[in-house]
């Protein structure tokens, strides 16, 4: 075997190389003993993203709105407030924002019930932080959903 497909092209990534070495990595959330598709399904990123941009535009209209009377340079700080609000009473009471809601998705535990409160209020204290919620791993989860053991799924 040549050594540069073992390496892997700087083109085509180590997954690509590693699959064309015979490496399975299945689908998303099949780690988790999820579906492949459909309900129950591990929710992918683009309906992840959907949600909290819905979520983020509903609290900026509102802070923007109703709280500052349209003083733009205040209207940050109160978004912020509003969404990790939202955030935190939303999904511990009903297990979804209206943003994933509206986008079918729903986070739960990984055993499938209910996240409890100290689950989520970890959650939202690392979603605010911004950067775990941009790392995730082969199934689909960011690291404040692997921190509170949670998933995202479609409904």
């Amino acid at each position: 075997m040549d050594n540069r497909q073992a390496i892997g092209s700087w083109l085509s990534g180590p997954r690509a190389a590693a699959e064309d070495m015979g490496v399975e990595f299945g689908y998303p959330g099949r780690q988790l003993g999820l579906p492949e598709q459909g309900p129950g399904s591990a929710a992918r990123f683009g309906r992840r993203l959907g949600a909290v941009v819905i979520d983020w535009i509903g609290c900026q209209v509102i802070a923007y709105g109703l709280i500052t009377g349209g003083n733009m340079s205040a209207t940050g700080n109160w978004t912020l407030a509003l969404f990790l609000g939202l955030t935190l009473l939303t999904v511990g009471t009903v297990g979804s924002t209206p943003g994933k809601r509206l986008l079918g998705l729903r986070v739960v535990s990984l055993d499938g019930g209910r996240l409890g409160f100290g689950r989520v209020l970890l959650r939202t204290a690392l979603l605010a932080l911004a950067i775990p919620a941009l790392i995730w791993d082969r199934d689909g989860r960011g690291l404040h959903d692997r921190a509170s053991r949670a998933v995202q799924v479609r409904i």
